[in-house]
């Protein structure tokens, strides 16, 4: 049975991602900052029938949490399978270039970036050692830099210098990554779930999780033909999901 650990799972797209790898047969540990609500999470999944998921305590913001995430997973496999870096924080609106603090950067870049980085390095021994090691960042359209800088998009005047700053240095930092990875198995791509509607842009978003879920999953289960070091967005892009950076 392959393993997948989602960080941010108790709710909204990392919940339904989970949702999704448990109908194919992974078994899913649901990361969440709050244990209380992780283990929520895990009693409405197997009220639905699904037995093989656990919550796990990570704030993805503090390395020792990860640390701790990293012995208790440890201690019950040697093997992880998918990483989907799905934590994230927007830092609050409205965002101005002009006039956001450095720290407003600073406290976003630690959840969105540096937090990616942190798990994805204290997790690659386990990754390594999966056959079809996958790694899934989720990123999102409105953080392309070739979008936001033509006025024909439809969400061009939708800026958030904060959040979109993180979400666009996330993705370079997958390309990198990637690379690095290229002559191994794994398959490493940052992945938009959609405008979903979510806590996280108080149920603003057009979309449902479901198909924020589909999405991200998708990218988690590909196999050795799939893309790798690649921004995917399927609501832009339905043929591809390929997006410009």
């Amino acid at each position: 049975m392959k393993t997948a650990f989602i960080t941010g799972a108790n709710k909204g797209i990392g919940f339904e991602t989970a949702k999704q790898l448990l109908e194919n047969g992974y078994f899913v540990y649901i990361g969440s900052r709050n244990i209380g609500n992780g283990e929520a999470a895990v009693q409405q999944l197997k009220k639905a029938g699904f037995e093989n998921t656990k919550a796990i305590q990570v704030d993805v913001a503090d390395l020792a949490s990860i640390e701790r995430a990293r012995k208790e997973i440890g201690a019950q496999t040697d093997i992880l399978d998918v990483l989907i870096n799905n934590a994230g924080i927007n830092g609050g609106m409205p965002q101005s270039a002009l006039e956001a603090p450095v720290e407003a950067f600073q406290n976003v870049m630690d959840t969105n970036l540096y937090g990616v980085i942190r798990m994805t390095q204290i997790f690659m021994d386990l990754l390594k050692k999966s056959e079809e090691p996958r790694i899934v960042n989720v990123s999102s359209s409105g953080c392309s830099l070739t979008l936001h800088s033509d006025p024909s998009w439809i969400y061009y005047s939708h800026k958030a210098a904060v959040y979109t700053a993180s979400k666009a240095a996330m993705n370079m930092y997958t390309i990198n990554l990637a690379y690095e990875l290229r002559d191994t198995p794994f398959k490493v791509n940052a992945v938009c779930p959609g405008f979903v509607a979510t806590d996280f842009n108080n149920h603003r978003g057009t979309g449902t999780v479901e198909e924020g879920g589909k999405r991200i999953a998708k990218y988690a289960m590909i196999d050795q033909d799939g893309p790798t070091g690649k921004f995917i967005s399927e609501e832009y892009n339905p043929e591809s999901g390929e997006t410009p950076w």
